[in-house]
């Protein structure tokens, strides 16, 4: 029977059609198995460094998003997490964030779920994919819950908010990316100009 292809991706741009990320040991490292709408990528980080990464393209970081859900619905202990609240992404661990074995759901893609066993949940998403995560599903249904909280708490006038912070980061970064392209350096044409934030040299470690 042949394998699925996973294509392994090293320059990644997190989006809106993300339905889970899920832990996978790749030699002594631990990977990433992206699940997306139409397909699957692996990256080369761990499923909270993805976390952690896409916050910060969103212009922010982990821990200020963590602080706000703490704030906005006062949880601390395996806390969802918005990405991006004007696409609605929102995401929640299924362990803490520090164990090997978290994975990240996507609430958004969350069609239907159910008990598959005391500690297991079948998660079946929007395209109709289905998941086995390993969390009761009464523990499943309150991070449901949870999540679906934050997102009441985050009302229109902290989109806007959000959106005017993103219009002013994205216009940094071009200023600096402007910067560059008038100083002068030495490139190979063997190695494309400028990396991308999801380059990583970690293989070679």
């Amino acid at each position: 029977m042949s394998q699925k292809v996973v294509k392994t991706c090293f320059e990644f741009q997190f989006d809106s059609m993300i339905m889970a990320i899920i832990p996978e040991q790749y030699g002594s490292k631990l990977y990433s198995r992206v699940l997306k709408t139409d397909g699957e990528v692996l990256i080369p980080y761990s499923p909270l460094e993805v976390i952690k990464k896409s916050c910060h393209l969103y212009a922010s970081s982990f821990e200020g998003r963590k602080e706000g859900t703490k704030e906005l619905i006062g949880v601390t202990h395996k806390p969802p997490i918005v990405i991006d609240p004007i696409q609605s992404i929102y995401f929640f661990p299924t362990a803490s964030p520090k164990q090997r074995h978290c994975m990240w759901i996507s609430h958004s893609h969350v069609l239907a779920y159910n008990n598959a066993g005391s500690l297991n949940t079948e998660v079946i998403f929007t395209n109709k994919m289905r998941l086995q995560v390993p969390m009761s599903c009464g523990s499943f249904d309150k991070q449901m819950l949870r999540t679906a909280l934050l997102k009441t708490k985050i009302d229109p006038r902290f989109i806007q908010v959000e959106r005017n912070r993103q219009i002013l980061y994205q216009r940094f970064e071009q200023g600096l990316e402007a910067m560059e392209r008038r100083s002068h350096y030495d490139v190979s044409l063997d190695e494309p100009f400028g990396r991308s934030y999801w380059s990583s040299n970690r293989l070679n470690k």
